[in-house]
């Protein structure tokens, strides 16, 4: 061995030396006795002062404090909104509720403020009531839309000439040439209450819902107090379970104006829905059925204008068979009500047509063909104060009015 590495032979210089281990564990500095890393409390002192008695009575007696402050403003919040602000909210919002409105004449249709659109903007029907539901898609209309060539604006005049004298009276009137497609439209896009003359849309979805191989008119039915209704009609005074064929409830639905009838052929085709739902596809958006005859509020509708539409689509093709057009025309030929429209047509006219008669309307609409073979749709409905006899006046002396004009054209 060299001399120099004996020199520091660790026998002679390094007797005494142990070696240390090659880590040493230290102790971790604990940030939550700090003040923001300074300061540090030690743990023995953090130990006597958390374990003083006096401190910690100090601590809690600060807490039940706000505990106690916190109580007190909760319940004086709870005071102050059941003093002052909920008699005020329970008079102005839930008050009106319970109390009879100041204004009882004034009335409030909530359905058309929440959806102010409806009424025109629709494409689905649900419990019988007209909604908006997804994106609106327009489906091509079943029934033709009238050809029509010019306004009769002389007709027009004519019949507006005579309205001062039915000062009472409020008319929707509709005339259409089938030779010329010249027309007279006065208030003709109106909605009017229909009473009776709604049988006209239910006649038509009855012999769709027929060549559709949905019914026969040779299906029968009972008659029970579901669909027995007052107003016109004999069917309710018959015998419970009496049993009738749909074509003999069509017949005096239309010639006697029947409502139980209807209310038997509106329940065999599907009720109201199913007959609004057609009304739909054939492309009106004036008539509309709400209720089961009798409807004597009027809240079934119907327009002068849809009405001319109805009774062309009769003879459409396209739209009914020969089959069903030749039965609406022998059940609309006869009906028993003459008063109105037939009573200004002159000798040897006929008319296929359907009246309809509440308290506050009356009204008539049916196609007229004259001696000398000329046809015309005429629809008149006239508002009225309560079974003023004004209306009939009316529709007899335009009726005669739009005869006149007719057979010299």
């Amino acid at each position: 061995m060299p001399q120099a590495a004996r020199k520091y032979s660790q026998s002679l210089y390094y007797r005494d030396y142990t070696p240390e281990p090659a880590y040493t564990a230290r102790p971790v500095r604990n940030f939550s006795n700090t003040d923001f890393g300074t300061n540090v409390i030690p743990p023995q002192r953090r130990r006597k002062i958390d374990e003083n008695p006096a401190i910690r009575r100090k601590k809690k007696a600060k807490v039940d404090r706000d505990v106690i402050i916190a109580r007190l403003l909760g319940v004086s919040i709870l005071l102050i909104t059941g003093i002052f602000v909920l008699p005020v909210g329970f008079k102005t919002i839930a008050g009106s509720i319970f109390t009879k409105s100041p204004y009882p004449a004034i009335k409030s249709d909530y359905k058309q403020i929440l959806n102010p659109t409806l009424s025109y903007l629709n494409n689905h029907m649900f419990l019988n009531e007209q909604i908006l539901s997804g994106p609106v898609s327009r489906k091509k209309a079943s029934m033709k839309v009238l050809p029509l060539g010019n306004e009769l604006t002389d007709l027009e005049t004519s019949i507006k000439n005579i309205l001062p004298l039915y000062p009472n009276i409020h008319a929707g009137v509709y005339v259409y040439d089938y030779d010329t497609g010249n027309y007279a439209d006065i208030n003709g896009g109106e909605i009017f209450s229909a009473a009776s003359i709604i049988k006209i849309p239910v006649l038509i979805q009855l012999f769709k819902s027929i060549e559709s191989n949905q019914v026969s008119l040779y299906d029968s039915m009972y008659l029970n107090d579901v669909y027995r209704a007052e107003g016109s009609g004999e069917l309710q005074f018959k015998a419970e379970q009496s049993l009738y064929t749909l074509d003999y409830l069509a017949k005096v639905m239309i010639t006697n104006s029947d409502n139980s009838a209807t209310n038997m052929i509106m329940s065999k085709i599907g009720g109201m829905p199913d007959v609004n739902r057609g009304i739909r596809d054939w492309g009106l958006s004036q008539t509309h059925v709400k209720t089961w005859l009798p409807d004597l509020t009027g809240t079934n509708y119907t327009s002068a204008g849809d009405l001319a539409r109805m009774l062309y689509n009769i003879d459409n093709p396209k739209f009914l068979s020969d089959t069903s057009r030749a039965k609406i025309y022998e059940y609309m030929s006869r009906v028993k009500n003459d008063r109105l429209l037939p009573a200004g047509l002159g000798a040897g006219a006929s008319i296929v047509h359907k009246t309809g008669d509440i308290g506050k309307m009356l009204g008539d609409a049916g196609i007229v063909t004259t001696p000398n073979g000329k046809r015309y749709i005429v629809a008149i409905l006239a508002n009225r104060p309560y079974n003023s006899p004004e209306g009939k006046d009316f529709i007899v002396k335009a009726s005669e009015i739009i005869y006149n004009y007719m057979i010299v054209k």
